[in-house]
């Protein structure tokens, strides 16, 4: 009868520890960084010469990127993933 006891404590003791792992585990996942792989993106802006990126903001699935010089000032929106040039608003001065 006393290894029963002693033998229900200990499983009891395991549960515990395993729900407190659990637990942090779970909280850890969801408060900390997102890891997930690498991004690397690479496109061509064909823009005329003298054009400087003067900001690139992330949209919900795009890139702005904002260019000055070679001719008005504008706004490319980009997709991240092929690099393609998705469209193009120009600023009127």
């Amino acid at each position: 009868m006393r290894a029963l006891k002693i033998l229900t404590i200990a499983m009891a003791v395991m549960i515990v520890a395993a729900v407190v792992v659990l637990g942090v585990t779970i909280m850890r996942r969801m408060n900390g960084p997102v890891a997930g792989p690498g991004f690397a993106a690479q496109a061509v802006l064909d823009e005329p010469t003298g054009t400087r990126i003067v900001g690139i903001a992330g949209l919900q699935d795009r890139l702005a990127v904002q260019l000055q010089g070679g001719g008005a000032d504008r706004v490319l929106f980009v997709d991240p993933r092929t690099g393609q040039v998705l469209g193009r608003a120009t600023l009127a001065h």
